[in-house]
């Protein structure tokens, strides 16, 4: 296989080297508070067979990346959710449990092999929380030094994961959008790398590697799959990965991919809505993992969901709780409130899917990422016992 850049707006092609992130060409069309123009992808140029491993559809040599297992990650079989349901053919893909815990691992896994392709010892990223801990970790792995600018109400739980992992984590007054746009602006020292979601064309091309395990798992394609859409990349990189299956010829056919976003943070799906991304609205939601005022990926989003014939969906705080604690009550499966977006667009417009459907969620983090959220739906236990006869009813 042979790999290049191709622009996703003007189609013009450039070859993978570290200090190509953008089509220059179309960036002169960049407008302020607006998402990146000028999105590139990574275009494959051969054939494999179906039994090819996924290092052969990705742009880096196998030898470079870390002996981490990322990828590969299970997917569920939720019988007492189904039957509660009436959805048969329900399936959860559950990317909780890469290395960091999200599906962010598929991106800097990517990312770091490149890196280490390269000689780059340095990688920046700005991140709500889980980018930051997953290009730390993986990166920790890869001996890489990270630089990490987050906002500066980023869970605990993921700051800490972060700093563990040993990166330098610099907390940014403001939102995503704030601590993304530090981010681009910091140099460092020494040949450095930028990760950030959708700036770096990898970051995408890591987050593929689902469809094609889907694929695989499910011996077909999905009538529906739903993601938790923030910034868009996860979406993007599911969306890119059936596209690269069919380019591949191992299918026909493309799933529904249905963006569910908080109803604070909904800028794509007001983009589908009106054609295009208008003024930023403040992003205001607990569902921290996609929340954000201008989705960095969104104009290259847009165009791939229509064009594959994938929708949006609204959900609020609340119903994103409710699905969380449903999802773990009938599952086992404990996943952070983004995660629990998906589960909840589901229950949103299930009614208007056929009931035998082929449907995937996407569990993209675990709920240990963020343990406050989730105590929002339980009652704590405010008291001690000393003897049986002390348990309330």
């Amino acid at each position: 296989m042979e790999f290049v850049y191709k622009c996703s707006e003007c189609g013009k092609e450039y070859p993978i080297e570290p200090d190509v992130m953008l089509c220059p060409v179309c960036q002169e069309k960049q407008e302020e508070k607006r998402p990146l123009r000028g999105i590139l992808e990574v275009d494959m140029k051969g054939s494999l067979p179906e039994d090819s491993s996924i290092y052969e559809v990705l742009p880096v040599d196998k030898n470079y990346f870390p002996e981490l297992p990322v990828g590969n990650t299970p997917l569920w079989l939720p019988q007492i959710l189904r039957k509660k349901l009436n959805a048969p053919n329900l399936f959860i893909k559950d990317d909780t449990v890469n290395p960091t815990g999200s599906y962010k691992d598929r991106a800097s896994w990517l990312v770091a092999a490149f890196a280490r392709k390269w000689g780059i010892t340095n990688i920046t990223v700005a991140s709500t929380g889980n980018a930051a801990s997953s290009m730390a970790g993986i990166g920790a792995a890869a001996g890489l030094k990270i630089m990490i600018f987050v906002p500066e109400n980023v869970p605990k739980a993921k700051l800490i994961q972060s700093l563990q992992y040993g990166a330098k984590v610099v907390l940014v007054k403001g939102s995503y959008d704030n601590a993304f746009q530090l981010s681009m602006q910091y140099k460092g020292s020494g040949k450095s790398l930028n990760r950030n979601t959708g700036f770096n064309p990898l970051t995408i091309e890591g987050k593929k590697t689902a469809a094609f395990e889907l694929y695989h798992q499910l011996k077909k394609v999905p009538d529906y799959i739903f993601v938790p859409t923030g910034d868009a990349v996860v979406l993007s990189g599911v969306l890119k990965g059936f596209k690269d299956l069919k380019k591949l010829g191992w299918i026909k056919n493309f799933p529904e991919v249905i963006a569910v976003q908080a109803e604070n943070s909904d800028a794509l799906t007001r983009a589908m809505e009106n054609g295009d991304f208008g003024k930023p609205v403040k992003a205001n939601t607990l569902a921290d993992s996609i929340s954000v005022d201008v989705p960095a990926n969104g104009y290259y989003a847009l165009r791939e969901l229509k064009a594959l014939g994938g929708s949006c969906v609204r959900v609020s705080d609340q119903e994103i709780l409710e699905a969380q604690r449903e999802l773990s009550a009938t599952t086992g499966l404990f996943v952070e409130p983004s995660s629990a977006a998906s589960m909840a667009g589901f229950l949103k417009i299930k009614n208007q899917m056929p009931e035998d459907a082929t449907t995937v969620l996407m569990a993209t983090g675990s709920g240990m990422k963020d343990i406050d959220s989730a105590g929002k739906v339980v009652e704590i236990p405010n008291k001690s016992i000393e003897k049986l006869e002390d348990i309330d009813d």
